[in-house]
């Protein structure tokens, strides 16, 4: 049934760009999600919330994201080949329960930056009817690539909350940046909602979706139209033409302005400057150490944008320069060689998001997998991933970046190597380690890259993980043999 993917119309792409979010439903006979829903009911009332392992003790909900749907609407956002993370979460929103403030969500452990070329999305999946009252997830439409709002607070907030509700098997696949929060259940039921999370695994080379040639033309009101074309053209697979010495008349004004007014119009000002190319180059790049420097406190600090300290928004100027293509690239590799870590792992994530267009930069990204700092090491490999790199040579590096002291850098090595497949295969003994790392995702991530390489060695050693890790999802407490 997952073989007929129901993929995305160019309009329903377009509206997700533009919102971030689409709802699709798993429309399974009502008894699916009903079953569903009782076995939910009943692990809570006796075993609790199982966290990450609710998937294999209740397998039905993986039916779920296989529906031709779901997997359909899935494959479109993110391309051939998403990843389901191993975290995912069955969040029970009880009657009387108060609602949430506004906020974005970490990327689980992982200290990757925001940004509107989206790799990973939720997938939020109703087993029960769910209406306006039982407190569904509140989005607010529109502002997934905003670093602020007018306020966490619901009640001062003065943007325009949306309720994600529908019936039974209802999968609202929402943005990753998105501001959200459970809202106030005041109906007398119990509201089960599955947080499932996904990520792109390949570049984006062609449109994944049912492309019939649409042009830009969502039909909603778009108050940031350039980002989201910029978003449209990337995931088109488009290559960005930017011309080497477009008019630079006013470039010194729109710098000036980069600073000030609201959020929506320092963007518009920012993609502005990355119209114009090479004549913007050196301002942006002075203004992206600026920006990067002045808010080096909120990098780790704990705001509702960035709740766990581990994913913050880089500045206006990064974003400018990382829609530029080529004719960023030989400025950025020179600020690689900056004085400051934060200013050179910021440099090292605008090259991935150029993609296949910052391939000159593979030797100097190189260079810096041996800095002093993690997050310079951590971006480095990512970008290298990201801009397709598969030497030998990087295959080495990654093979010792698996055995890194820091838990994000072994894990983006290993998620590099998965994107590589069998040419990583040098990296199988370093990957076999990893298995037993003492961070629970990290594991996944080496059984992913040993999937990926598909060598009968790979294969061997993943089997022989399966049978001493496999997972009884009829053995409960109650129930133990």
């Amino acid at each position: 049934m997952a073989d007929q993917l129901n993929l995305l119309s160019d309009e329903e792409v377009q509206q997700f760009i533009v919102n971030g979010y689409i709802n699709v439903r798993a429309d399974y006979p009502d008894p699916f999600h009903q079953e569903v829903y009782q076995q939910i009911e009943t692990v809570f009332d006796e075993e609790g919330n199982l966290g990450n392992n609710i998937l294999p003790r209740i397998p039905q909900i993986g039916q779920v994201y296989e529906h031709p749907n779901v997997k359909g609407a899935l494959t479109s956002l993110l391309g051939p080949g998403f990843i389901m993370n191993p975290h995912r979460h069955c969040h029970l929103n009880p009657p009387g329960r108060k609602g949430q403030s506004w906020h974005k969500d970490c990327y689980v452990y992982d200290h990757n930056v925001r940004h509107p070329r989206f790799y990973w999305v939720f997938g939020f999946y109703y087993p029960q009817d769910t209406t306006e009252d039982m407190g569904p997830t509140g989005i607010i439409p529109g502002a997934h690539m905003y670093k602020q709002i007018s306020d966490p607070n619901p009640s001062k907030t003065e943007e325009t909350e949306l309720k994600l509700c529908g019936p039974a098997g209802t999968v609202a696949i929402v943005h990753f940046d998105v501001w959200h929060r459970a809202t106030e259940n005041v109906s007398d039921n119990n509201r089960y909602m599955l947080k499932f999370q996904f990520a792109r695994q390949i570049e984006p080379d062609e449109p994944a979706w049912d492309h019939q040639g649409r042009v830009w033309s969502p039909g909603i009101d778009d108050v940031h139209p350039e980002v989201s074309q910029d978003v449209w053209h990337w995931m088109s697979g488009a290559k960005t033409q930017v011309e080497g010495a477009g008019d630079s008349a006013g470039v010194d004004a729109l710098l000036t302005q980069l600073s000030e007014g609201t959020e929506t119009a320092r963007l518009k000002t920012g993609y502005q400057l990355a119209e114009i190319g090479l004549p913007s180059v050196p301002g942006l790049i002075a203004a992206m150490r600026a920006e990067t420097l002045a808010t080096l406190d909120e990098t780790e600090a704990k705001t509702p944008d960035n709740a766990h300290g581990t994913n913050p928004t880089v500045g206006i100027a990064a974003h400018a320069l990382s829609v530029m293509g080529e004719v960023a690239v030989p400025a950025l590799v020179d600020a690689l060689n900056d004085e400051h870590w934060w200013v050179r792992a910021v440099v090292a994530n605008v090259l991935g998001r150029l993609g296949n267009d910052a391939i000159s930069a593979e030797s100097a990204l190189m260079g810096v997998l041996d800095d002093e700092h993690w997050w310079v090491r951590r971006n480095a490999i990512e970008s290298l991933g990201m801009i397709g790199v598969a030497s030998d040579n990087f295959v080495e590096r990654l093979g010792k970046a698996v055995g890194d002291e820091d838990y994000r850098v072994r894990r983006n090595a290993a998620l590099a190597l998965s994107k590589i497949g069998e040419t990583g295969v040098s990296a199988i003994p370093q990957l076999v380690v990893m298995l037993d790392d003492e961070n629970r995702y990290n594991r996944f991530y080496a059984t992913l890259a040993l999937r990926r390489i598909g060598t009968p060695e790979a294969q061997e050693v993943l089997l022989d993980q399966l049978f001493t890790s496999r997972w009884c999802p009829i053995t409960t407490k109650n129930n133990t043999f």
